[in-house]
């Protein structure tokens, strides 16, 4: 059991990784200021999973991010995100991510896998939604350092 979901992850990283790779070429000629995208900028969300409160912080860079989460049922664990940028409008971002989360009772591990919307208008703050197979649906807030 462990040998195949250590298997599923890596070979779903690997998918994510291709799939980064070919949209992240397709985007070479999008015109992005350098600035937005080395400065780490951080957020905070807030979710819910059978009625029950989740909760995740998360900070992104170069169209990459990583977010640490904890459920109602106290799994923890870490995602690691890929941000998509549609062509010539830099307001909006899709992502994905996959991630590996402990069970709180010692039961193991749990895949995850998460896709949402982050909306970054002018200002210091950005706005997000999305939807985690373990930490549910959830809205992020967070702020730009720059």
């Amino acid at each position: 059991m462990v040998r195949k979901s250590i298997s599923l992850i890596r070979n779903a990283l690997i998918g994510t990784a291709l799939v980064g790779s070919a949209i992240a070429a397709s985007n070479t000629f999008a015109a992005k200021p350098a600035s937005a995208q080395l400065t780490p900028q951080p957020w905070a969300s807030l979710g819910v999973q059978d009625s029950e409160l989740t909760y995740s912080v998360g900070v992104r860079a170069l169209g990459f991010g990583a977010e640490l989460g904890i459920n109602n049922q106290n799994a923890v664990g870490v995602d690691v995100l890929k941000f998509i940028n549609p062509p010539f409008i830099s307001l909006i971002s899709g992502y994905g991510g996959v991630g590996l989360y402990e069970k709180g009772n010692s039961d193991g591990s749990e895949f995850a896998y998460s896709a949402g919307v982050q909306i970054r208008p002018d200002g210091n703050f950005f706005f997000g939604a999305g939807y985690h197979n373990i930490r549910g649906f959830n809205g992020q807030i967070g702020f730009k350092l720059f």
